[in-house]
């Protein structure tokens, strides 16, 4: 789930990956796999991303859905609530890119 946050927390900011990799410091190919899940960023990475857009890591952090491993009372419901807000954002996105296509 924090992949997608990320990949919307890029493309609300209307970065292309290339962009953002280079604001980051990073490469494109490295931000192209967390965007993807295929990496997880370390926290020296969610503080560059909290500095750029200017969050706090914690509201990154929320999409973390393996933060606690479900120790904690309350984290099925914050992840759920996390997943929800993603699909909302990802639906808006769509919804977007459609009405700038016609």
């Amino acid at each position: 789930m924090l992949n997608r946050a990320l990949r919307l927390l890029r493309t609300y900011h209307q970065f292309t990956q290339v962009e953002l990799a280079k604001r980051l410091g990073i490469s494109n190919s490295y931000l192209s796999e967390l965007e993807k899940g295929d990496k997880t960023p370390g926290l020296d990475l969610l503080e560059k991303y909290s500095e750029l857009f200017k969050m706090p890591v914690s509201s990154i952090l929320l999409f973390s859905e393996n933060i606690d491993d479900g120790r904690k009372p309350g984290t099925k419901l914050r992840v759920a609530a996390a997943d929800k807000i993603l699909r909302l954002l990802e639906w808006l996105e769509e919804r977007d890119s459609l009405e700038r296509a016609a």
